[in-house]
């Protein structure tokens, strides 16, 4: 699931922290697919779900609310 850098900003602190732990979750489900071997849908979207943890990580620490892995 992408977002895009102006959506991220619109958001509210909760509400990026509740993004954060979904796409946390989502990335955990494809890993342990590939761990498995089953081959993903998108091979692409690891790479994208992680793209967009970074931006909400960075934005919001931008924010002043650090949250901790």
């Amino acid at each position: 699931m992408k977002l895009k850098n102006k959506e991220i900003q619109g958001m509210g602190k909760e509400e990026l922290e509740e993004k954060l732990l979904e796409l946390k979750k989502d990335l955990i489900k494809q890993n342990a697919q590939i761990a498995t071997g089953t081959s993903p849908k998108s091979p692409g979207q690891v790479r994208m779900t992680k793209k967009t943890i970074a931006r909400i990580l960075t934005v919001l620490k931008s924010k002043g609310g650090e949250k901790k892995q």
